[in-house]
C-alpha cells in the first residue's frame, strides 16, 4: 500500500503522523511511505531520518494527498486537506466530528474512509489511540492551568502549592477517566488541594484504592458541582463521551460564583468542551477572559510537548496502522471489532451513530459499510 503522512497544517501543531521507526517497520511490511518535506521537523525528525529508514520525502501535500492510498494523520484534516481527499482512499487520525459539522459534511461529500483514533476500542472498553494524548493532556492540564493562574496573565497570582503558611490552591477535576486521572496526580504532585469528580462509583473506588489520600473524590452530582467549583482556583474539565459531543457541566451563569481570576482548562475542547463559555484557542493565543474567569481551551494541547507525543502516538497507532495496510480496510475491520469500532465515513455514508446524533445526521453501521 502507499501510505502518506503530510505535514500537519493547523496552527501550531508540531506533531507528525507517523515517527521514523513508523515507516521502517511499514517499509518492511512491503509497503511504500511517503513523507512529505518537514512534515517531522517539528517533532525532532528531520527528513533524513525518513531517508535512512526507505521512507520517499515528497516536496508539497498535495503529491502526498494525490499520490497515497492511505493518508496518516495526527489532527482532523483541515479545509485545504479535506479539499484533496477521494473515495476509495482512507484517512486514518483523530476526528471529533461530534462538535464539527464542516468537516463531517466534508468528508462524506469527498467519499473517503476515515477511521478515528478517537473511537478506536480495545478489549477493557478503553480507547487506545486516545488514551496516549489523553495521558499528555492530562498531565499538562495543571501546568498550563497554573501559568493561566499567574496575575500576569490575568489570573489569581495564586501558586498551585502554596508554601508554609498559605494554603495551596484548590483543583477541581471533572471526570476521573485517564485525563482526569493524570491531571489530578501532577495537580496533587504540585501540592495543590484537589477533588477529582465522577458519576461512576466503581470509578470512584477505584481512584480511592489506587491514589488513597494523594487526592480527593466525590460523585459530580449537579449539587456538589456547583459548590465545588465555586471555591475552586482552577477546575479541569475532563469528561468524555467517546465520539460524541462532550456534556456541558458549567453553565455560564456559575462563572458569577467563582472567584475572579479563577482558571478553567477545558481538555474536552476537542468534542465541544464541557463549559458552557468554551471556545477552541491555539497555542499561540491560549487564553480568554468570560466574567472575570479565565479560559484555557488549546485544542491541541499534546502538540505543545510534540515529541513526547508523537513518539506515545505512534507506539499506540502502529499496530492498528500496518493492519489497514497489510489487510486493506475492509478486511482489517472485519477481523478486529476494536478498530471498526474507529471507522467513521464511507464512500458518503456516516459510520457512527454517536456523530449521527449529535449533528441530526443520518448513519449506517460499519457492519454495512464493510459490505458496500
Amino acid at each position: 500500500m502507499k501510505i502518506g503522512c503530510p505535514k500537519e497544517i493547523k496552527p501550531q501543531e508540531f506533531r507528525v503522523g507517523m515517527t521514523p521507526n513508523a515507516a521502517r517497520e511499514a517499509i518492511a511490511h512491503g509497503h511504500q511511505v511517503m513523507i512529505e518535506t518537514g512534515a517531522g521537523e517539528g517533532a525532532g525528525f528531520p527528513d533524513a531520518d525518513y531517508v535512512a529508514v526507505g521512507a520517499e520525502i515528497v516536496a508539497t501535500a498535495e503529491d502526498v494527498f494525490a499520490k497515497a492510498e492511505m493518508i496518516v494523520k495526527v489532527k482532523e484534516p483541515q479545509a485545504a486537506e479535506r479539499a484533496r481527499l477521494r473515495e476509495g482512499q482512507v484517512l486514518f487520525t483523530y476526528l471529533h466530528l461530534a462538535p464539527d459539522p464542516d468537516q463531517t459534511h466534508d468528508l462524506l461529500k469527498s467519499g473517503v474512509t476515515a477511521i478515528a483514533y478517537e473511537t478506536v476500542t480495545d478489549r477493557s472498553g478503553g480507547l487506545p489511540l486516545l488514551a496516549p494524548m489523553s495521558e499528555v493532556a492530562g498531565r499538562l492540564a495543571p501546568q498550563v492551568g497554573a501559568w493561566t493562574l499567574q496575575k500576569a496573565n490575568g489570573g489569581r497570582g495564586v501558586l498551585l502549592g502554596g508554601v508554609p503558611g498559605v494554603t495551596p490552591a484548590k483543583v477541581v477535576v471533572i471526570g476521573g477517566g485517564v485525563v482526569g486521572t493524570h491531571a489530578a496526580r501532577v495537580a496533587a504532585g504540585m501540592g495543590a488541594d484537589v477533588t477529582v469528580l465522577d458519576r461512576s462509583l466503581p470509578r470512584l473506588r477505584y481512584l480511592d484504592d489506587v491514589f488513597g489520600r494523594e487526592f480527593k473524590n466525590g460523585y459530580a452530582s449537579a449539587g456538589a458541582t456547583a459548590d465545588l467549583v465555586a471555591e475552586a482556583d482552577m477546575v479541569i474539565g475532563a469528561v468524555l463521551i467517546p465520539g460524541a459531543a462532550a456534556p456541558k457541566l458549567v453553565s455560564k451563569a456559575q462563572l458569577s460564583t467563582m472567584k475572579p481570576g479563577a482558571a478553567i482548562v477545558d481538555v474536552a475542547i476537542d468534542q465541544g468542551g464541557c463549559f458552557e463559555t468554551s471556545r477552541a484557542t491555539t497555542h499561540q493565543d491560549p487564553i480568554y477572559e468570560v466574567d472575570g474567569i479565565l479560559h484555557y481551551c488549546v485544542a491541541n494541547m499534546p502538540g505543545a510537548v510534540a515529541r513526547t507525543s508523537t513518539l506515545a502516538l505512534g507506539n499506540a497507532t502502529l499496530p492498528f496502522l500496518l493492519a489497514l495496510a497489510d489487510k486493506g480496510w475492509k478486511q482489517a475491520c472485519a477481523d478486529d471489532p476494536h478498530l471498526k469500532a474507529g471507522l467513521n465515513t464511507h464512500a458518503g455514508k456516516l459510520t457512527y451513530a454517536a456523530v449521527g446524533e449529535a449533528l441530526g445526521l443520518p448513519s449506517i453501521t460499519a457492519d454495512a459499510a464493510i459490505k458496500m
